[in-house]
């Protein structure tokens, strides 16, 4: 009777440190909604010198914050310094390839040739964002692409990521500011 209760407790033992020791090695849980809204790397805008392009701008920024969760672009308050700063120009729509990241410093211009081709405001604004975000271009492109740009031809308002655009702006901002990795820095022109 007492070898049967030593070999119940030693596998009880056995179990538990089993239990614990498979524990200490499995994947952790999946972060909460609200852990992943915290985890969030925030991206501050400057648009105060792009009149006239201020609804694309904010539908813009609303389909990356709608499409994307570990990135968040707002808008730099009066005073406060912003990573992406957006110009209004008269020539063809450029951006600084990112990804940015807090503290960093991106420009976005956009360009009224573009418009005056026919291209869609918005569509060039959440284009132009996605190169700050780290998305060269991908032209020749279709429509369904963000970033196929200009070669989706002018009759293409698409201003939504696509899934694979997506997943690549979630890897580059995985783990918060650990993952980053400074911004390319090359200046991508957006013309045909």
């Amino acid at each position: 009777m007492l070898d049967s209760r030593w070999f119940k407790t030693a596998g009880v033992a056995a179990a538990i440190t089993l239990a614990t020791a498979t524990a200490s090695y499995a994947a952790p849980a999946p972060a909460t909604a609200a852990e992943s809204a915290a985890a969030a790397v925030t991206l501050r805008y400057d648009d105060s010198r792009a009149a006239g392009w201020e609804s694309a701008i904010a539908a813009g920024v609303a389909s990356w914050n709608a499409n994307v969760g570990n990135v968040k672009l707002v808008e730099a308050g009066p005073g406060t310094r912003a990573e992406i700063q957006i110009v209004a120009t008269s020539g063809w729509p450029q951006a600084t390839l990112g990804p940015v990241r807090p503290g960093g410093q991106a420009r976005v211009e956009l360009g009224s040739q573009a418009v005056a081709q026919g291209h869609d405001k918005t569509r060039i604004a959440a284009h132009e964002l996605g190169h700050s975000l780290g998305l060269p271009d991908t032209k020749p492109g279709p429509c369904s692409q963000l970033m196929s740009g200009s070669s989706a031809g002018t009759s293409c308002a698409n201003a939504v990521p696509n899934a694979a655009e997506r997943s690549r702006v979630e890897s580059a901002y995985a783990r918060g500011l650990a993952s980053l990795a400074p911004a390319d820095g090359r200046v991508l022109v957006d013309a045909p």
